[in-house]
């Protein structure tokens, strides 16, 4: 069995797993941000309440290990940035860690059993609070670093646009460049390009609900979002040749806006593609947590359960 977390700045995910899809969620609870002893001990307990004692633990991390030093670089989780995490954790547990990006959990998950299945190359893409993203080619992550498919950052969106016509300033992004993907294609990138545009200050899901009811302010913001993003996804579709980009993130729930960006991103690549795409994740268990399973799964010793 391998006990799967999926850890997030505010909250801890646990679940059991004894195959990617057979997952039994084991509950939730507040991730100690600030100590890494409590966080370590929030990890003892859900062991210590495991149905049976895990083979392996696999962690699906907000944040990512670099894969040559093996440190941890997890902003909202300041206990942990830093640190050599599989080894600190190994150490502490005395059991076996798997460590992975959250973006690249939830593209194993995708091309596991969502919307990814039965292609040899899948493209995750997270459009939520920020723009993330993971490569699976069959069936394993492109690299075990937890760097590839990150299309969020790098200096490449576009400043000037034709279609529609409009000139942006060189927004700031988080992770220190500008020009980045995260800081205008983003759920809170889109709210930033609402209120330059138009001097208004709406969510993402108000923007795209007047987006749907058409509204002359949100189509506008809606058509340079889709503007901005879809050349470089184009690109990165034409360099990895994936057979689905499957889309996650709270901004995937507006089905509309994902086929949109269907068309334009189509529009833009060499090869033609008759059916979509890119399209929705179809995961309904939390993808992050399939994906720790799907690396968990793989250190199972052949003879374990």
């Amino acid at each position: 069995m391998i006990l799967c977390f999926d850890i997030g700045g505010t909250a801890i995910k646990v679940a059991e797993a004894t195959g990617p899809d057979a997952i039994v969620v084991r509950g939730r609870v507040p991730t100690p941000a600030h100590d890494f002893d409590a966080f370590v001990a929030v990890l003892r307990g859900a062991i210590a309440g495991a149905s049976t004692r895990p083979a392996v633990l696999a962690f699906s991390i907000a944040g990512a290990v670099d894969g040559i030093t093996g440190r941890a670089l997890i902003a909202n989780i300041p206990c942990l940035s830093g640190r050599l995490l599989r080894a600190e954790l190994e150490a502490a547990l005395h059991l076996p860690v798997v460590l992975a990006n959250d973006a690249d959990c939830f593209a194993l998950a995708e091309a596991a059993i969502g919307a990814g299945r039965g292609h040899d190359v899948v493209l995750g893409l997270i459009l939520g609070t920020g723009v993330g993203g993971g490569v699976v080619v069959r069936g394993q992550l492109i690299n075990g670093a937890g760097f590839a498919g990150e299309i969020g950052h790098g200096p490449v969106a576009q400043r000037i646009l034709d279609d529609p016509p409009v000139t942006l300033p060189a927004f700031a992004c988080g992770c220190g460049q500008t020009g980045c993907l995260d800081a205008v294609c983003s759920a809170r990138g889109m709210e930033r390009l609402h209120m330059h545009l138009h001097g208004d200050a709406r969510d993402s899901r108000a923007i795209v609900g007047g987006w749907l009811a058409h509204d002359p302010a949100a189509a506008r913001t809606i058509a340079v979002w889709l503007a901005l993003l879809a050349g470089p996804l184009a690109m990165v579709q034409n360099v990895l040749g994936a057979g689905v980009i499957a889309v996650g993130g709270g901004l995937s729930n507006a089905t509309p806006l994902v086929s949109a960006l269907d068309v334009a991103v189509r529009a833009r690549i060499l090869q033609r593609f008759d059916a979509p795409l890119v399209v929705p994740a179809r995961c309904a268990v939390e993808p992050g947590l399939i994906g720790a399973a799907i690396l968990g799964l793989a250190r199972l010793p052949v003879h374990a359960g």
